[in-house]
């Protein structure tokens, strides 16, 4: 897709599709961290700096990510939609599809009796997505700009640190769900031994900002993967996530942990 295809695309879904921000119920906000001050100091520049910084940094994502995923991203997040539930056919709704690394992998699984939805803020990002057949909405989760009762399946990969509002956006996903629908949502986790934690904060403060200065060409990519660990070291507690779930009306609620760090967050919507 062109950027300018891309563009009138945006354009035109926003215009046709009115988000439903109104038809959530009034809730304490629960941000997945705190304010971070070295980035940004409230919400309203929380936004401003994620769509610069992603913007930005889009030709560079995936060139650093499949280098410092050794090359195992892409068969990670297959058998985690396996094992989450997606299957043939299945109507698919990928909220912060980014570049289209969960999209992709979700497409070969649901085949061409299925069709995905991608949603996400920055244009950038969905301008690097190169899937036949994929449609893209730009959109927030606290308020995605889709139908009641509309999809199968919701993913998300590695965005809950993102979004401004965990239990609004976890209460979207439940009212785009249909009936018995599931949602995934992939995050990297805080490891529970301080040994855990000081090797995986010297790998991402240390190797990984190395990395994407010398893989990456955008002037922002090592800053973008120095936010991305301090987003980790300060989100909320699995435990958290899993019960804004709940109060979201999922059921089933659990959590999948790979080598400690990989988190799904697996639930699904009553029948």
């Amino acid at each position: 897709m062109s950027q300018q295809n891309f563009t009138e695309a945006c354009a035109h879904n926003q215009a046709m599709e009115k988000p439903h921000a109104d038809n959530v119920p009034n809730s304490p906000v629960l941000a997945p961290h705190a304010a971070l001050p070295d980035y940004y100091r409230d919400e309203t520049e929380h936004r401003a700096y994620l769509t610069r910084i992603f913007d930005e940094t889009a030709p560079d994502y995936e060139r650093i990510e499949h280098v410092l995923a050794l090359g195992s991203g892409r068969w990670y997040r297959r058998q985690a939609l396996l094992r989450a539930g997606l299957a043939p056919g299945m109507q698919v709704l990928d909220v912060g599809i980014g570049t289209g690394m969960v999209a992709r992998e979700a497409v070969s699984l649901i085949g061409q009796g299925g069709h995905l939805v991608g949603v996400d803020p920055s244009p950038g990002m969905m301008g690097q997505v190169h899937l036949p057949g994929v449609e893209l909405v730009q959109g927030m989760a606290e308020a995605l700009p889709r139908p009641d009762a509309s999809c199968d399946f919701l993913s998300m990969g590695y965005a809950l640190r993102h979004i401004g509002d965990v239990a609004a956006s976890f209460a979207e996903f439940h009212r785009v769900l249909r009936p018995g629908g599931r949602v995934v949502i992939l995050e990297i986790t805080r490891p529970r031994t301080a040994f855990g934690m000081t090797m995986l904060k010297g790998y991402m403060r240390g190797v990984v900002p190395l990395v994407a200065r010398v893989a990456g060409r955008a002037h922002g990519s090592s800053e973008l993967w120095r936010y991305y660990w301090d987003t980790i070291e300060a989100c909320i507690s699995p435990e958290a996530v899993l019960q804004a779930l709940r109060d979201a009306g999922f059921q089933d609620v659990r959590q999948h942990l790979e080598l400690g760090i990989f988190s799904e967050y697996t639930a699904s919507k009553a029948q």
